[in-house]
């Protein structure tokens, strides 16, 4: 199996505790990272999700890929110096909004630390892509549905009593204009168990497949 270490002189350098110096396992970070697959890609020139292509993020400032709407509070933080090191990636992963307060990431973070430093591993590495389109989670046929913009629109209702039809965030994520795939995805996730969020669960357990659809077609017409 594929392994890459991330070594302690790299570690040292960043100012990286030695503990976040063990080995992780890029492979199973792919696998890991097909979680993160409703809202990112990590591909090369891959387009952007409800948040940003990962690919090369490895010294990125916080906050700073052209075309992703970003939540102020990153915006913030990547003025005030945030830069996507290890040490940066792994505090951020384990707790994304304790780390970067009003971050709108639902994500709740990867507790286990050899979870983290498999995901980086993949992040930093030369690990296979995994797009999310590809993770077999869903068929095609459940991707390639066309929604019904007019029913979306019927059915809107409750996702706009949390999610601004504006395209203001909030805190909570924008939706509005957002790529139909990766809205479908979340839904799904979401609605299978993948991703949890009590109220985002609740809602979903009563939307079928031609809901999701349309709700993915109705918020993809809005601009922000």
């Amino acid at each position: 199996m594929l392994r890459r270490i991330i070594p302690l002189i790299l570690a040292a350098v960043a100012g990286t505790p030695a503990a976040l110096a063990q080995e992780g396992d890029a492979e199973r970070g792919a696998v890991l990272f097909r979680n993160c697959g409703s809202c990112h890609v990590a591909e090369p020139d891959g387009p952007a999700r409800t948040g940003p292509n990962l690919y090369g993020v490895l010294g990125r400032t916080a906050g700073s890929l052209d075309g992703v709407r970003y939540s102020p509070a990153l915006i913030a933080a990547g003025n005030d110096g945030l830069v996507w090191t290890v040490e940066t990636l792994d505090g951020f992963l384990s707790d994304p909004r304790g780390y970067v307060p009003g971050s709108r990431m639902s994500f709740r973070g990867l507790p286990d630390l050899q979870d983290r430093m498999d995901v980086i591993a993949y992040l930093t590495g030369d690990a296979p892509v995994v797009h999310s389109a590809e993770i077999g989670r869903l068929s095609p046929e459940i991707l390639a549905m066309e929604g019904d913009v007019e029913y979306g629109e019927y059915l809107s209702s409750e996702c706009v009593a949390c999610h601004s039809a504006r395209g203001s965030d909030e805190g909570i994520p924008v939706i509005t204009g957002l790529e139909q795939e990766a809205f479908v995805l979340a839904l799904h996730d979401y609605r299978d168990g993948h991703r949890e969020h009590q109220v985002m669960t609740t809602v979903t357990a009563r939307l079928s497949d031609e809901e999701i659809a349309s709700l993915a077609a109705y918020f993809a017409t809005l601009a922000e």
